[in-house]
């Protein structure tokens, strides 16, 4: 009965160890919890609303039935619809972003650390790759009507190959899945990654860095914030 007993418990810890890897946002305890952005409380996501003060329009939003605008050197935008913009979706573990695209725009390689994605292309035609930790390059020409999924932390882009611009409608497994672009972060961080550092990263010379760094300066016009 003893062994039963131990192994039992031992089970039963593993367990408790080791979901929490498996899970992305914890799950919520009651009915909802609208964000409160005015709270000086600080905890993992938003303080909640008070259940008699949510409204309706806590629970609807029209943040994605629009795009935003292109116009910057990657030529996409990032329509982002999580827990900030939407009240609602505040520890419900849930998100969603519409990216547009210019004729030739990309989506840079990135990585979302939060959270593993969905996403749907509504319009265009666009390359999606994603890359494995082994280097492993999976990619397809995906057109309007065709999905992709996009493992949690895995380095990922989109491309529209055109004619014409494209849409994609992306879901998260996290209210603030996160972002991390390779191009940004490497080249345009505050404060800088030291230039020898990249040189010897790369296996070019510093002027070549200082080139590329030169063209991330205060940089914010990628237009995405978690796609």
């Amino acid at each position: 009965m003893n062994t039963i007993y131990e192994l039992f418990l031992c089970t039963t810890l593993l367990i408790l160890v080791f979901l929490p890897c498996y899970q992305a946002d914890p799950d919520p305890l009651q009915d909802f919890c609208v964000a409160d952005p005015t709270s000086g409380i600080t905890v993992n996501g938003f303080a909640c609303k008070a259940a008699r003060a949510a409204r309706s329009s806590d629970f609807f939003s029209s943040a994605i039935s629009k795009g935003g605008s292109t116009d910057n050197p990657n030529g996409s935008n990032a329509t982002v619809m999580d827990a900030t913009v939407f009240p609602g979706l505040n520890t419900l573990g849930v998100s969603m972003n519409r990216v547009d695209f210019e004729e030739g725009g990309i989506n840079p390689p990135h990585v979302h650390p939060r959270a593993s994605e969905v996403g749907y292309v509504a319009e265009g035609i666009l390359y999606v790759g994603i890359l494995s930790t082994e280097n492993k390059l999976y990619s397809k020409i995906l057109k309007a009507g065709e999905s992709f999924v996009m493992p949690r932390g895995l380095l990922h882009f989109q491309y529209n190959m055109g004619p014409g611009k494209a849409t994609q409608f992306v879901s998260f497994n996290s209210q603030k899945p996160g972002i991390v672009f390779a191009p940004q972060t490497l080249f345009g961080s505050k404060p800088e990654i030291p230039t020898e550092i990249l040189a010897k990263a790369f296996r070019v010379d510093t002027d070549t860095i200082e080139y590329i760094k030169s063209k991330f300066q205060d940089d914010c016009s990628s237009g995405v914030e978690a796609a």
